[in-house]
């Protein structure tokens, strides 16, 4: 009785779950039906602008990379120049490296923005300019986001603040091989011009989509061709504009304060992961990549320089251990997401070579005054990572992300992208340069180059 009365309940049961399950499903495939009815009537134009919220995590990250970069120009480079000068130019040198920075800013927003990532307008080498919609960032509001290299947007803001605190930075590196003679109004002056006619266009050409190099397959992940080279090609020829310093190089100008540019080069190290591994606009792996990457090229190049120092017959200096950490962040930058850890080594440690021989061979031979080593640094450096991205994007674990289908055919494009910021930068410096001395002068007058230009230009001293 007991087991019939099982099996009923048993059988009782198993129907109860089949029709539930039945009831269950046939729930589901409704709901769903009416869900694909709902989405189809929602129009496209709404679907697209839910789609594209800046993801929360990526954008704290690059507020964070942007603020970073910013400790890079006040006081990272501000120090490191400001230490390598005489102590009578100081404060002028720091001034310059903030003021210039600052004007940069506001260039930005006013037309720079619109000039490097507007709608290309001439083909390959400008974006959109003559469009009211683009000044002031008028166009820009707090719900407009920017792509990043995958499905993911960031907001527009951040985008335009990350890439601002670039033309800034740059606009300053410019400033070391012009240090302690060149007047402050000149300077500010020049920097309008030369913003306009040379970074804005080559920063559109190497990273807005349209852009000459860009299309072309250049690889540039953090700025070796539009800041390091643009900027240390772009202080060459305002070096020969101005002339040398008086009592150069016969007089001894060693550097007043080594403490000081340490601070500034430690400065200058930290801020730089904001530079190179903000760059992929994701806190993503190849964010991790660029950071590791930024670490140990820096490691190697440091201490590459003062091997070089004492294979060379001298001691291993605190500033050649400062100038290899610079040639080596110079020459990372356009591989930092382009290659593996080893490459990134191998090019801090080319980079220190390459750099040490042109600072203490090629600049006196040639006779320039490249007050800082702004071109021997940053200009020979970025050329050697831009060429060298090519082959450590294939070689040496890199992630062969490349345009390029060999090796050799993208080092091709590199060689092609380094003349063209090599030509435009050089040019468009000569331009600028010429049009300020033209007018108001370039360069102080010798009595206030004597007195320094903290006296001269600011009425104030770095030290009482």
């Amino acid at each position: 009785m007991i087991r019939t009365m099982i099996k009923s309940v048993g059988a009782f049961g198993a129907t109860m779950f089949a029709a539930t399950a039945a009831l269950a499903q046939e729930a589901a495939e409704a709901v769903a039906e009416v869900a694909a009815e709902a989405a189809a009537a929602v129009p496209e134009e709404v679907v697209e602008a839910a789609a594209a919220v800046p993801n929360p995590g990526n954008n704290a990250w690059m507020m964070t990379a942007t603020v970073l970069v910013m400790l890079m120009i006040l006081p990272g480079l501000a120090l490191f120049y400001g230490g390598l000068t005489r102590s009578k130019n100081m404060l002028s040198t720091m001034t310059q490296v903030g003021a210039v920075a600052a004007l940069a800013m506001l260039v930005w927003i006013m037309w720079g923005y619109s000039l490097a990532f507007g709608p290309t307008a001439i083909e390959g080498t400008l974006g959109q300019f003559f469009s009211t919609g683009s000044y002031f960032l008028s166009s820009v509001t707090p719900d407009t986001t920017a792509a990043t290299f995958s499905d993911e947007v960031i907001s527009e803001y951040v985008f335009v603040s990350f890439q601002m605190t670039f033309a800034a930075i740059t606009a300053a590196l410019v400033l070391g091989a012009t240090a302690e003679r060149m007047k402050f109004s000149a300077t500010m002056l020049f920097t309008i011009i030369w913003l306009t006619i040379v970074y804005f266009p080559i920063a559109h050409m190497v990273w807005a989509g349209g852009g000459l190099l860009f299309e072309m397959g250049a690889l540039d992940f953090a700025g070796g061709t539009v800041v390091h080279i643009n900027a240390g090609v772009s202080g060459l020829v305002l070096a020969y504009l101005l002339g040398k310093r008086k009592g150069y190089p016969t007089e001894p100008m060693p550097p007043h304060s080594l403490t000081l540019t340490m601070v500034g080069t430690g400065l200058l190290w930290v801020g730089w992961f904001g530079f190179n591994a903000g760059s992929e606009l994701e806190a993503d792996g190849f964010a991790g990549l660029a950071m590791i990457n930024t670490f140990v090229a820096t490691a190697a190049g440091g201490l590459a320089w003062m091997v070089i120092e004492k294979l060379m017959g001298h001691k291993g200096s605190a500033l050649g251990f400062c100038s290899g950490i610079i040639a080596g962040l110079v020459a990372v930058t356009p591989a930092a997401g382009n290659s593996g850890p080893f490459g990134a080594v191998v090019l801090g440690i080319v980079a220190s070579l390459v750099c040490y021989f042109a600072v203490a061979k090629l600049k006196p031979k040639l006779g320039y005054d490249d007050s800082l080593d702004a071109f021997g640094i940053h200009g020979i450096g970025g050329i050697v990572g831009a060429v060298g991205t090519g082959f450590v994007n294939t070689l040496f674990n890199g992630p062969g992300n490349g345009a390029a289908e060999s090796m050799m055919a993208q080092v091709n494009i590199q060689v092609i992208a380094v003349v063209v910021a090599i030509a435009w930068a050089a040019i468009g410096t000569l331009i600028a340069g010429l049009a300020v001395k033209y007018t108001i002068g370039l360069r102080v007058d010798e009595e206030s180059e004597v007195n320094g230009l903290d006296i001269s230009e600011h009425g104030e001293r770095a030290y009482n």
